[in-house]
């Protein structure tokens, strides 16, 4: 919502303010000025990247717009599974939980959370981390090092929308640039013209330096900075996990292993140490 707020915002002062001053705005109506620089971006766009980025790239655009980041309840839920993990690990050992992480789409703890059994992504990273705990070999600073080593990857992977768009951004005004010289140099093929008609030329050419600019900083660079934004915060989910994780590894009992958890959440959205005790289970909840 914020996004088209502010979208509505920008555009509707730019364009009210050319209005008041006076200025037609059909003359920025220059269908072809557009063809040239979108097209352009998109075929640099394409150059540049993997079908698979290009792809992810679609998805986080709709994500930032909608602003799908993790919000106190998926947060809420995150920190129920963990504890439902580690509860039933500490009361029947590894028995109790290798089913859980073994087929979590048939788990009673994943499939009462569905907005975390739908993330494939973060539901196999918590997966393959508890079952690493309860194999019992490997140490915690080993388990650590590779977590830090997956988050890595994984964040290289969730930005790579974030530099495309950035890339497309900055290339941008270079564009515009290039659809004016070609405006102009259709404009210099009518000096035997009226200067109405001349004037309107140069006018439909300098639109293409005004669009360039404009979708470069008012569009493209403030939605990737949205996408990295949404993205990091999407990844925070997984620190929230490694967290948890290490202090139980650690030795700390689940409510305190939770708190490492919790903590990593960033204040705004953080719940408190009294939500997380009284949420409800997940069979209260559907009862509810």
């Amino acid at each position: 919502m914020n996004f088209i707020i502010g979208m509505v915002v920008a555009f509707g002062s730019i364009l009210g303010g050319f209005a008041a001053m006076g200025g037609h705005l059909a003359v920025m109506w220059q269908p072809w000025e557009f063809v040239i620089i979108g097209g352009a971006a998109l075929g640099t766009f394409i150059i540049a990247n993997p079908i698979y980025t290009i792809m992810d790239t679609g998805k986080a655009m709709l994500e930032a717009i909608l602003d799908k980041a993790p919000k106190e309840r998926e947060h809420l839920d995150m920190l129920a599974v963990l504890h439902m993990l580690m509860r039933e690990l500490r009361l029947n050992g590894r028995s109790g939980v290798e089913t859980h992480v073994d087929n979590p789409a048939e788990s009673s703890i994943f499939t009462s959370f569905p907005k975390i059994l739908n993330n494939a992504s973060l539901t196999s990273f918590t997966c393959d981390y508890t079952r690493l705990i309860i194999i019992g070999n490997a140490k915690p600073h080993e388990i650590e090092a590779l977590m830090d080593e997956e988050l890595q990857t994984l964040h290289r992977d969730k930005t790579k929308p974030y530099h495309a768009l950035n890339g497309v951004a900055e290339s941008l005004p270079a564009l515009g640039i290039v659809a004016a010289v070609l405006g102009v140099i259709k404009a210099m093929g009518a000096l035997d013209q009226s200067p109405e008609l001349l004037g309107a030329l140069i006018g439909a050419a300098l639109v293409g330096t005004f669009a360039g600019i404009l979708l470069s900083y008012g569009v493209l660079t403030p939605l990737a900075t949205k996408i990295k934004m949404v993205r990091e915060k999407q990844i925070r989910s997984y620190i929230i996990v490694k967290q948890t994780l290490l202090a139980f590894m650690a030795g700390a009992m689940p409510q305190i292993a939770l708190e490492y958890g919790r903590k990593t959440i960033p204040s705004k959205e953080r719940p408190s140490i009294e939500q997380v005790e009284n949420d409800p289970p997940p069979e209260t909840k559907q009862a509810a």
